[in-house]
């Protein structure tokens, strides 16, 4: 019988981490230790509703510890003979917070993924997968966005700090034999997206008849991708080894103004969305679209899932497990 491989997740017990974590058990071939610090930027008890499932087996280890904790992540790496692989999640996400907490985004983002790169670095790692943003191209006028296009136009501190993670992979993978996939995720959403993410915040207001709040005209565009299709990905890059480091788009390669999203709740949902009109808030871009050609090249990449089957699964899980969520 072959033995199971290590693989180090971060960020495990939260969307797309959990459904990573999901994935790889399902495989029968892994073992898998996963980092959360169970922080309350949403609700904690989601995130252990998460992890529930698996604490207890023989194949899944939980560490709750802080990223930023150099010596707690250091204990983590020491308990394990090698990992084979980290896939690097956690990370405080979104735009409009990262304007009001700067250092804690770039406490987290920027110190915390340096002390995962040294600490592979250490323990000699063959793989990292980052977890990037399409963040990272800020008001890139020219669509689709290519991985080709600079970085150099961000506009919010989380989007500043996702690109400085990828320079540190970039500098890892050149400095020490450590490859290095940085994934630029294009707005994921479906079942147990966090509560702040549009598809489920608008989901929640529009089934409590409440107004939901619309930054500009609604004609902002986005290249909302299923977390099916994302986890996809994630797994080809766990298994790359073609190149030292490479940035990848994963998304949908479709974008989808604001105003279409909401009708197609408003359709899977019943229910007429009240519409509370905000001004275009500092920080967000006006569209993201991706050009996902190097993901279909490299990693096999082929996302199956349309935004509109994509909200008619995510208002199902909403229906049955989502309303009771109140983070």
């Amino acid at each position: 019988m072959t033995s199971k491989r290590n693989i180090l997740v971060t960020g495990g017990a939260g969307f797309i981490g959990s459904h990573l974590v999901e994935r790889l058990l399902a495989e029968d071939k892994w073992r898998v230790t996963v980092v959360d610090d169970f922080n309350d930027f949403y609700a904690p008890a989601l995130k252990r509703a998460n992890v529930a499932p698996h604490v207890g087996r023989d194949d899944y280890e939980l560490v709750e510890a802080d990223i930023r904790d150099r010596v707690a992540m250091e204990r983590v790496f020491a308990a394990t003979a090698r990992f084979d692989c980290v896939v690097h999640l956690a990370a405080r996400a979104g735009v409009r917070p990262s304007l009001v907490e700067p250092f804690l985004y770039a406490e987290t983002n920027i110190t915390g993924t340096l002390n995962l790169l040294e600490c592979a670095r250490q323990r000699h790692v063959p793989q990292f997968v980052f977890g990037s943003s399409s963040s990272v191209y800020g008001i890139n006028a020219k669509v689709p966005f290519s991985e080709d296009d600079p970085i150099r136009q961000t506009i919010s501190p989380y989007a500043a700090t996702k690109a400085a993670g990828e320079m540190l992979c970039h500098t890892y993978a050149h400095l020490h034999d450590l490859r290095c996939v940085a994934l630029r995720f294009f707005t994921v959403y479906g079942a147990r997206q966090r509560p702040d993410l549009a598809i489920h915040k608008f989901a929640k207001l529009i089934s409590r008849g409440q107004p939901i709040p619309v930054f500009g005209d609604g004609t902002t565009r986005r290249d909302y991708t299923y977390v099916e299709d994302i986890i996809a990905g994630v797994r080809a890059a766990i298994d790359y080894t073609a190149s030292d480091y490479e940035a990848i788009n994963l998304g949908e390669s479709r974008t989808v103004e604001l105003r279409e999203l909401i009708a197609l709740l408003e359709r899977e949902l019943g229910r007429k969305a009240v519409i509370d009109r905000q001004p275009m808030q500092p920080g967000d871009v006006p569209q993201t679209f991706a050009d996902i050609s190097k993901a279909r090249r490299l990693l096999g990449y082929d996302p199956q899932t349309q935004i509109e089957e994509g909200v008619r699964r995510f208002v199902a899980w909403f229906n049955t497990q989502g309303m009771k969520d109140e983070g």
